[in-house]
């Protein structure tokens, strides 16, 4: 490929523009599923353990990166008490990449960076997540999800 070949492609990507986010174009309902995620970040951050009984649903299964097999909520309470006795998040950042509202089911995907102390050394780590919310009682509940910190 020639270099003017290369140039015509980043020109034209940077023409495309980012990749689609509902979450720009608006909508009630996916801004309160952003809003549930959100939540659930600030809830951890700040050590909350009733995060994961309200924020939940009660046959929730998720599969982050660092389990070898998926999770239930019984199983997600476990590892996440477990985590927080041994790293403290200080900072996060989420970017939203896309939502999609299908009547009471929503898929989130996003990516984020955070800042963890571990071991007496901060530690900066990039991932990403696909989170599955249900709408139960006009709340928006995890029924899944999948994903975590890129490898190192």
């Amino acid at each position: 490929m020639t270099t003017m070949q290369k140039l015509a492609i980043v020109c034209l990507l940077g023409l495309l523009g980012p990749a689609p986010n509902s979450l720009a174009q608006g909508g009630a309902d996916e801004a309160a599923v952003w809003s549930a995620v959100e939540r659930q970040w600030r809830a951890e951050q700040r050590g909350d353990k009733d995060w994961i009984e309200q924020m939940l649903a009660g046959d929730f299964v998720g599969w982050p990166n660092e389990s070898p097999a998926p999770r239930n909520k019984t199983s997600t309470r476990l590892w996440s008490e477990f985590a927080a006795k041994q790293a403290k998040t200080l900072e996060y950042e989420l970017y939203p990449m896309s939502i999609l509202v299908h009547g009471d089911m929503a898929v989130a995907h996003y990516l984020f960076t955070t800042a963890v102390e571990e071991d007496g050394e901060t530690r900066v780590r990039n991932g990403r997540f696909t989170d599955v919310l249900v709408r139960i009682d006009g709340a928006w509940k995890f029924i899944a999800w999948h994903g975590g910190a890129a490898p190192e």
